[in-house]
């Protein structure tokens, strides 16, 4: 495979995925270590990403504000914000994750929406705090330099101590096979942690993430309500998953 091709391919599954590691690069690609790491330097230098040990991240995840840095997919993650403001009723009790979808949702929420927001992200709770009539929590811990979510054991119990009527989650990898993965142990325990907070779950995602799979499972496909794509619910590429127990929007 020539370089080009090698370093589109990498691009696309930092598109994806917001991150990449080496080894599973060399894996998916059957090229050495040494060549992936050698592709991500230079794609850094470049400026297309930013590199990380063990690996690279978009640039727009991590700059989500910057308007140098083109969110990846944005006319459908604005899409998937417009059917997430249908479920979204006064008084609820919401729970977020981060991410550019997240952001771009909470760019969208019409202001008479009255409802209170936890998100483990900085970044959401920015946008969410805007919207005069939104109460917004901010979960703390320790702050992700990649992803800019809060982690670890702080995090995990302050989630045991709220119950919300929605978790709204965007999906690294989501198969029916596998159900939904992640790459990153830490961002596992946590998503598990909101998912047991919540009476409903949601899944977000781009339909090109869809029929991929990470390493480490968050959750099974029947603890899932509703799962929100770009795309239309009859979709023919959705079908794996119009026969299961869920909602699709």
């Amino acid at each position: 495979m020539l370089k080009d091709e090698r370093q589109a391919f990498i691009m696309r599954q930092i598109n994806l995925h917001n991150k990449v590691l080496s080894t599973d690069i060399s894996a998916m690609l059957n090229i050495s270590e040494d060549t992936v790491r050698r592709d991500l330097k230079e794609m850094a230098e470049e400026g297309k990403v930013l590199k990380v040990h063990g690996g690279a991240i978009s640039r727009s995840f991590h700059y989500p504000f910057n308007a140098d840095n083109a969110v990846y997919a944005q006319s459908a993650k604005q899409q998937i914000a417009q059917k997430i403001i249908k479920l979204l009723k006064n008084d609820m009790v919401i729970l977020t994750g981060g991410g550019t979808t997240m952001i771009e949702l909470a760019k969208s929420i019409p202001d008479n929406l009255r409802a209170t927001f936890f998100t483990i992200s900085p970044l959401v709770a920015l946008e969410l705090v805007e919207h005069r009539n939104l109460t917004v929590i901010s979960i703390g811990g320790q702050l992700s330099p990649s992803s800019h979510v809060h982690m670890g054991a702080s995090v995990i119990n302050q989630l045991a101590d709220i119950k919300v009527d929605l978790c709204l989650l965007g999906a690294n990898g989501f198969s029916v096979q596998d159900g939904m993965t992640d790459s990153d142990w830490e961002v596992v325990q946590v998503k598990r942690a909101m998912i047991r907070a919540a009476k409903k779950l949601a899944i977000i995602s781009i339909a090109e993430k869809l029929n991929s799979s990470q390493r480490m499972k968050v959750c099974d496909l029947n603890q899932i309500n509703y799962l929100i794509t770009e795309l239309a619910p009859d979709n023919h590429f959705l079908s794996p998953y119009q026969q299961l127990d869920m909602e699709l929007l």
